[in-house]
């Protein structure tokens, strides 16, 4: 007892004194039990003598706490607990506790055990160590004997609290001065900003928020939440394995704040990160493009897959901004545009950002790779156009190990090759002999084998031997049958001399209009009736037929204009002749009179031969035209409108500025200056530079209208 008097008495001296005390420390013992603070910083390494008699330590428990000055300034802490007992087959004396002359201050004893009853007391030393700072505080605890029971525990003392950096770790141990029990220890890590009660009562752990608000041409991240004074840190990075883009770009401010960035520089691995501007801050990352579509539409615009072919290895390198989950996969592709034919089990993961070899393949013109993410073909890079061994008509065949059976791969699908039938080259499997003898005898090139000598291999063989052959054949037949044609027109001399002569006097003949026949409407004027004339005299010498409507009112057209011009008009519609609307004045102004309305209907009762109008003794008359203008376009409007027929319509561009508009539908020549297209438009596609050549004729039919106008 002598050892431990003067052990206590030292302590309290230190605590006289103005032992350092931490403002804010507490401690609080279980009913039954009471306890103190002797001091909240003595020097650690202190050894307690044990006397024999005393508390044992049955439970160190460490819990997260904060120490807090005010209502958001806090700090995190351990809360040590410590669950204390009775030792068993103790053979102390009954102990009077510390008496009053021994310590003077029995009232600041925590808890409710009197100094009257029969009691122990035990001197406890804890002390916490961490990566930097240590600190060890005494305290002393009295249990009475009355209730106690050797063995079994006494009840709890809460010690509040050890401090430490956030998140670093503290090593809290007890000593006690019994003696054989000399001490309890535990590590645990202080918490740190992921402690949600941290979150809002630490100051360090205020961390801003992160708002992202896209737009079409620039994303808006906006600071929010940021604490007035304290300046932070943004971070925009690209979140990538390789990191071949840095740090990224940071920004310090002191305050809310906006920050635009333009929509091209979008990827999925872009990330931001926030911090304040203390020592070690929790930081606040944020990665919202993860998912967005049109990201991952920019990243593949933005990826390369760059292979490298020799001669007996295939490699590939994919280079993209950010790390993309995607698998690469070889194909065969028989034609530039065909589709691709993906190689059974070949594909491989996409890793990392350098080259890498597809180990057992073969390179081949056919070959290509392509890069699928998410079901979707995003890169396609192909060998054809490099020197390599083969050909682009190889047929690439696939051989199962075991049993040694032959398919060929097309159309998503391996076809046996005794049913083979692509190639046309005949019956079902007439290929198929010939084929597994290139394979047997080493003529078809190996593209695939395995390393482990299990599986499927693939072949591509030379398919241009058989397509010669095929087109040796084809030329066969094409001799045969001009041996044949050449044998017929043999023995149909005679025949063949007459056809030669006939074509020949077509082609000698001076009317390159020959054989076509045309039907001219007009209207009943002096100078419609000159250009018709010599229009007529001009086309007849070229060997067209024309037929005029008469424009003077006599002769059939006398009984009605609309029986006879729906007689030559449906004529003309049957053999396929050429209707052709000759402009004059008085031809105007009764086609602008039909399309308002106030010419007679197609339906309206003829009148009488002896009242018909005469043609008018002025180039543009006072009165309505004649009826047989008016009754052509009755006739020829409706066949116009739904494009059957051939209509031309011939403007005396001397005396008619413009086509009306109904007339527009059909092609338009101003005349004497356009007489070579309307000659043109007369003969048909491909009826005049047959024979004849086209100048002389426009030349002098142009000379002639303008001489029947001009007069």
């Amino acid at each position: 007892m002598p050892a431990r008097g003067l052990l206590l008495l030292l302590l309290l001296a230190t605590g006289a004194a103005g032992g350092r005390g931490v403002p804010g420390d507490t401690l609080a013992c279980s009913q039954g039990l009471a306890c103190r603070l002797l001091d909240t910083d003595v020097l650690c390494g202190m050894e307690l003598l044990g006397s024999g008699c005393g508390l044992a330590l049955a439970r160190l428990r460490l819990e997260p706490a904060l120490r807090c000055t005010g209502t958001a300034a806090c700090s995190p802490c351990l809360q040590a607990r410590l669950r204390l007992a009775l030792p068993p087959g103790t053979g102390c004396p009954t102990p009077s506790g510390i008496s009053g002359a021994e310590d003077g201050d029995e009232g600041s004893l925590v808890g409710e055990a009197s100094s009257s009853q029969p009691s122990i007391t035990a001197l406890l030393l804890l002390s916490g160590h961490a990566y930097a700072s240590s600190r060890c505080v005494a305290v002393e605890v009295r249990a009475p004997l009355a209730s106690a029971v050797p063995g079994q525990p006494l009840g709890w003392v809460t010690f509040q609290c050890f401090e430490a950096p956030l998140g670093s770790e503290l090593h809290v141990t007890a000593y006690t001065d019994l003696h054989g029990r000399q001490k309890l220890s535990q590590r645990q890590r202080v918490p740190d900003c992921s402690w949600p009660m941290a979150q809002a009562a630490v100051p360090q752990c205020q961390v801003p928020r992160l708002q992202v608000s896209p737009g079409p041409k620039e994303v808006v991240v906006e600071v929010q939440g940021a604490a007035a004074g304290h300046s932070y840190t943004l971070r925009l990075y690209y979140n990538q394995s390789h990191s071949t883009s840095g740090s990224g770009h940071a920004l310090t401010a002191s305050g809310p704040m906006n920050y635009s960035l333009p929509a091209d520089e979008v990827l999925p691995c872009l990330c931001l990160q926030v911090w304040p501007e203390t020592q070690d801050p929790p930081r606040a990352t944020l990665c919202p493009f993860s998912h967005d579509t049109e990201a991952w539409e920019r990243l593949w615009a933005r990826s390369r897959l760059v292979l490298h072919a020799t001669e007996q290895a295939l490699s590939w390198s994919l280079s993209a901004p950010c790390d993309v989950l995607a698998e690469l996969v070889p194909c065969w592709q028989s034609a530039p545009t065909g589709p691709c034919q993906a190689l059974p089990g070949l594909q491989q993961p996409a890793v990392g950002q350098g080259p890498q070899e597809f180990g057992g393949l073969q390179p081949h013109p056919n070959l290509c790779v392509q890069v699928w993410s998410s079901g979707q073909v995003r890169l396609t890079q192909c060998l054809q156009g490099r020197v390599l061994p083969g050909r682009t008509s190889d047929l690439l065949l696939l051989e199962h190990w075991g049993n040694a059976s032959l398919c060929v791969l097309e159309q998503g699908a391996c076809t046996p090759l005794a049913s083979f039938t692509s190639t046309g080259a005949g019956q079902p499997g007439l290929l198929e002999q010939e084929l597994r003898q290139d394979v047997v005898s080493g003529q078809c090139r190996q593209v695939w084998h395995p390393e482990n000598g299990t599986g499927v291999t693939l072949w591509a063989c030379p398919l241009h031997k058989y397509l010669r052959a095929r087109w040796a054949l084809a030329w066969m037949g094409v001799l045969l049958g001009a041996a044949c044609l050449l044998l017929l027109l043999l023995l149909k001399k005679e025949d063949v001399k007459g056809w030669l002569k006939s074509l020949r006097a077509d082609c000698g003949s001076k009317g390159p209009l020959r054989g076509c026949r045309a039907l001219l409407v007009h209207a009943s004027e002096p100078a419609a009736e000159r250009a018709a004339c010599a229009m007529m005299a001009a086309l007849r010498s070229l060997g067209l037929a024309v037929t005029a409507a008469p424009g003077g009112g006599s002769g059939v057209a006398a009984w009605g204009p609309l029986p006879w011009l729906h007689a030559q008009h449906r004529r003309a519609l049957c053999d396929g002749d050429t209707v052709i609307f000759l402009l004059t004045p008085a031809a105007v102004a009764a086609t602008h009179q039909w399309d308002a309305g106030a010419m007679p209907g197609a339906g309206a009762p003829k009148s009488s031969p002896g009242t018909q109008h005469s043609p008018c003794p002025n180039d543009v008359p006072a009165v309505a035209p004649c009826e047989v203008f008016a009754a052509a376009l009755s006739c020829a409007m409706p066949a116009l409108a739904a494009g059957n027929g051939r209509y031309v319509v011939a403007r005396l561009e001397a005396l008619v500025p413009a086509v009306p508009p109904a007339l527009q539908e059909a092609p338009a020549f101003a005349l004497p200056s356009e007489m070579g297209g309307f000659l043109r438009a007369l003969a048909g596609p491909g009826g005049w530079q047959q024979c004849q050549r086209l100048e002389p004729y426009v030349t002098a039919v142009a000379e002639g209208l303008r001489r029947a106008v001009g007069e």
